[in-house]
């Protein structure tokens, strides 16, 4: 083994992750070196970049490959349940990057991509006047749950490009619509995926939540949205593996997500006001007291869990 792929394996075991993905086999440590190299260069500057790559980036590449040899079929559909700000985005963006280099093709797709189009949102609120968490997109019961069914589902049969679909459009959810607000993007704008795929990420802040009781719910206005959460069971029956990154501090979130839309504002796109974001981000936070530590269906080997801190390290869990 050169010295690069020793210093890889190195940094490698010594992260919080590493005995969940070595649990499901022998690691190909060139492979690991190897694909380091390349997410690297594609990171660029990015801060605590040895830690990022082999504590987060690297485990949640390597557990997919890992699972995917133990699928019956392609493509492999993994669920990622991350908080908002956290970069799970941004992950997934890095990860499909790097599967041609690996003989592989992927896709992504986000639960924001099926938010309800603005008029539906907008008469969601005028519906349950004074309930903060309809008055916004973001919960339980503001996602087009058939379409997020009907779209998975079509990916689910791209795997192979000699027989079934060839293709399927995923719907494209502009958030810098209405003034931050948003809107579904006209079906003519909504994104080509082509077979055959052999992984595919689903990603989102409340996947693999599970209705409560009413009694542990902090705040009764939580109802509605707890209830809507049993019909989101449509999406879970195609996922294969669960990904869950989870932060150590729940006000990290709201720091996270006031910072995305702070880079908004600078990158010149419409962008909600410091104030607003922050309004609007800590209606989630009663959700994932709530639901984050409810055990969810995907148990033991089906599942890598990751927990960050404030500066979205990979931490251990204490």
């Amino acid at each position: 083994m050169s010295d690069s792929h020793n210093a890889a394996r190195a940094i490698a075991l010594g992260g919080p992750a590493f005995a969940q993905v070595e649990a499901l086999g022998p690691i190909d440590w060139p492979l690991w070196a190897r694909t380091a190299e390349a997410l690297a260069a594609s990171l660029g500057r990015a801060t605590d970049l040895d830690r990022r790559l082999h504590h987060l980036y690297l485990p949640v590449l390597f557990f997919s490959l890992a699972r995917l040899r133990l699928a019956a079929s392609r493509p492999l559909v993994i669920g990622l349940q991350a908080p908002q700000g956290s970069g799970k985005t941004t992950l997934v963006s890095h990860l499909l990057a790097a599967l041609p280099a690996l003989g592989l093709r992927g896709a992504g797709v986000s639960i924001d991509d099926f938010y309800l189009p603005r008029n539906e949102q907008v008469a969601l609120s005028a519906a349950h006047p004074g309930n903060p968490y309809y008055e916004h997109r973001g919960y339980p019961g503001t996602h087009d749950v058939r379409l997020g069914a009907v779209t998975i589902a079509g990916l689910k049969r791209l795997g192979d490009a000699a027989g079934g679909e060839r293709e399927i459009r995923v719907p494209v959810y502009d958030k810098s619509a209405h003034a931050g607000r948003g809107d579904r993007r006209p079906a003519a704008d909504w994104t080509a995926v082509r077979a055959p795929l052999d992984i595919v990420f689903v990603e989102g802040w409340m996947l693999g939540f599970s209705p409560v009781p009413e009694s542990m719910l902090p705040d009764p206005r939580m109802a509605g949205p707890n209830l809507a959460l049993a019909a989101y069971a449509d999406w879970y029956r195609f996922f294969d593996a669960f990904v869950v990154l989870r932060a150590k501090e729940l006000t990290s979130i709201v720091e996270w997500r006031v910072q995305a839309e702070a880079d908004a504002a600078a990158r010149g796109r419409p962008a909600l006001s410091p104030a607003a974001i922050e309004d609007y981000i800590r209606r989630f936070l009663p959700a994932y007291a709530t639901y984050a530590g409810v055990p969810h269906q995907f148990a033991g080997t089906r599942t890598i869990t990751i927990w960050l801190d404030r500066d979205r390290r990979a931490v251990p869990f204490t």
